[in-house]
């Protein structure tokens, strides 16, 4: 697995856009990611960035219908990232350079 692979897309709820004061990222990362290969796919991803903490959620299929058909949503894994106080910040929303 490419450590480029690892983090798919930042998680953006109204929970996670509370959590970014205290230093937390939320990210959807890939199901087979452990702990050690997120924290490495961070700070390289990331210029500056040294990570504290990572907790990892593994998010369950949901139930969906539409119609008479049953299905399920897509199981995913989210790893809430915990940064060092002397650590950058993630830019999530970068705005363009005006030229």
């Amino acid at each position: 697995m490419n450590i480029y692979d690892v983090i798919k897309q930042p998680v953006i709820t109204e929970k996670s856009m509370a959590a970014l004061e205290e230093g937390k990222y939320t990210f959807e990362v890939d199901s087979r990611a452990h702990k050690l290969l997120i924290k490495q796919a961070v700070e390289t991803a990331f210029e500056g960035v040294k990570v504290a903490a990572i907790k990892t959620v593994n998010v369950k299929p949901k139930a969906k219908r539409v119609g008479r058909y049953t299905g399920f949503t897509a199981k995913t894994k989210k790893a809430i990232i915990t940064l060092t106080a002397d650590s950058k910040a993630i830019e999530l929303f970068a705005a363009p350079e005006a030229d």
